[in-house]
């Protein structure tokens, strides 16, 4: 594997990563972008990058882990989709410096990079600002930060007290901004 071969997909996952801090510290996205794993598997006529074993991506306080991390490019090589697959993978971000950091698992995650969505499939969880949501598909808009858990989900809030229905989270901030 060449740099030359390999640089389209680190740029495209650059970008990626630049696009999931637009609300996230602003400093992250000066920050190195690291990629840890086992195996990389690079396809730059499909525009898919595969990354096996251990797999590890930071930039700042963005941290996404994973037992397979996929990333997918369209023709011009803007990042599509990148799906993180594992037993759960793993996301954390802080959004900003007197925000608390979010946490996001799933059997999988999905980063959607034309608006900024993260959908966690199968064992589905999210944590933000002393709330908890878990469902099978929980679909995490990381621009606004609102959390959409779906039809069945179930809430706990800081003083540990749960309870189910079907609805939006929107933090402190979405209300005053």
């Amino acid at each position: 594997m060449s740099c030359v071969k390999t640089l389209p997909l680190l740029l495209g996952l650059s970008a990626l990563l630049l696009g999931t801090t637009a609300s996230a510290l602003p400093e992250d996205r000066n920050q190195p972008i690291r990629v840890q794993a086992d195996t990389a598997e690079l396809d730059d006529q499909q525009g898919v990058a595969v990354y096996r074993g251990d797999v590890v991506i930071t930039q700042g306080t963005m941290k996404i882990t994973g037992d397979t991390v996929t990333i997918t490019q369209d023709g011009n090589g803007d990042v599509e989709v990148f799906t993180s697959i594992g037993k759960p993978a793993y996301y954390e971000q802080k959004p900003a410096i007197d925000k608390e950091i979010v946490k996001a698992y799933g059997l999988t995650i999905q980063y959607f990079a034309a608006n900024e969505r993260i959908v966690l499939i199968d064992q589905a969880k999210v944590v933000q600002e002393g709330n908890t949501f878990e469902g099978e598909k929980i679909v995490y808009d990381t621009q606004r930060q609102i959390v959409n858990a779906g039809e069945r989900f179930v809430q706990q809030d800081e003083l540990g007290r749960r309870g189910q229905g079907a609805g939006n989270f929107y933090p402190a901030s979405f209300a005053a901004g």
